[in-house]
């Protein structure tokens, strides 16, 4: 008489736990959990597939707490029985889902893809929290929206791409945190920093701008003549700091304060002018967190530059693109970018009588 083959033993074994009480498919459940998680020794892969039929059917006969333990003794193998596997991963309890979706590495990217685009938020959350997480995984994740967001952004392990930053960027505009967190999050591209401080909520536009300050007037070029090499001593001995430039800002010192940003910052004198007077707050926002200025001298500057108090809502504003920016994006923008190039506007005759003091 022929033996029968492992086939057919694994269609017996099936049918075997098909008729068993509840309570010993329990029991079973448990000792082929020691099996898989007791044997080192022997090939995980062979031995996670010749169980997976098993298990499934166990699956079927058992309550949700032994689930749960089932999945969280799985989550910690790098190699386990697939089948079984993603039925729990897409299970509708989180209690049973979520360990292996925060810990699993033998989990598919499609089976997290799936699993991103139909269950919950507590499933979603637990995927957003794996130590990696693939650029495919994190645009379904985004597509839900809600706090997913931020909890990719502030996952370190998570991985974007081009797609999953344009759709962030695109949340951002009506939602501040999302915005923050991607600004301040090390790795963001430079261009994306940028389209999001390119966008900020409540920006005015020309038809609903308020009154522009008073511009400053401008010192001449005898006036930062004289204040030249008060300011570079200063900052040679490390003196040039928030104190002093929040007195000049104060007291209205205009060519001190004017040339202290130019220093401090490294733009030219002309682009300090052009931010000065510009009645947008942005641009002066960015030349004092390019010169690593605090946001108490930021505000002093801001505060006196027209003689008008700020409203509360340009202080929440500038507040909100202060803490956004990141000091390099601010040199960049302020040196190189987009007010470089404003500051180009000024007139011709006007800059070449500064720019003997702009560097």
């Amino acid at each position: 008489m022929m033996a029968n083959s492992p086939a057919d033993i694994l269609v017996e074994l099936e049918e075997a736990v098909a008729a068993c009480p509840p309570e010993r498919c329990a029991r079973i459940l448990s000792g082929m959990v020691l099996l898989l998680t007791g044997s080192r020794d022997r090939p995980q892969e062979l031995l996670a597939n010749v169980v997976d039929g098993v298990l499934l059917r166990l699956t079927e006969r058992v309550e949700a707490s032994a689930l749960v333990q089932l999945s969280t003794a799985l989550a910690e193998l790098k190699v386990a029985p697939p089948e079984t596997l993603r039925r729990l991963a897409s299970h509708d309890d989180p209690d049973v889902a979520c360990p292996l979706l925060l810990k699993s590495q033998a989990l598919a990217t499609s089976d997290l893809e799936t699993v991103a685009a139909s269950r919950g938020e507590r499933h979603q959350l637990a995927i957003s929290g794996r130590s990696v997480i693939e650029p495919s995984v994190t645009e379904a994740l985004i597509k839900r929206g809600g706090p997913i967001c931020l909890a990719l952004i502030k996952n370190p392990g998570t991985k974007f791409s081009d797609a999953a930053y344009a759709a962030l960027v695109a949340r951002a505009d009506q939602d501040g945190e999302i915005k923050k967190a991607l600004a301040l999050r090390p790795g963001t591209p430079d261009p994306v920093v940028r389209k999001l401080l390119s966008a900020t909520p409540g920006k005015p536009n020309a038809s609903s701008a308020p009154p522009a300050p008073i511009a400053p007037k401008l010192p001449s070029s005898a006036a930062y003549a004289s204040a030249r090499p008060e300011i570079v001593a200063l900052s040679r001995v490390g003196k040039l700091n928030d104190s002093t430039v929040n007195r000049f800002a104060i007291r209205g010192e205009t060519a001190n304060l004017f040339t202290a940003l130019s220093v401090l910052s490294g733009a030219p004198i002309e682009i300090v002018e052009h931010v000065m007077v510009d009645g947008d707050c942005e641009g002066l926002v960015m030349a004092c967190r390019a010169s690593r200025l605090n946001w108490s001298t930021t505000l002093a500057i801001l505060s006196n530059r027209s003689g008008a108090r700020l409203s509360f809502a340009e202080r929440e504003r500038a507040q909100h693109i202060f803490e956004t920016l990141l000091l390099s994006t601010s040199q960049w923008t302020v040196r190189w970018g987009e007010i470089a190039a404003g500051a180009g506007t000024i007139d011709p005759g006007h800059r070449g009588a500064r720019m003997g003091v702009s560097r």
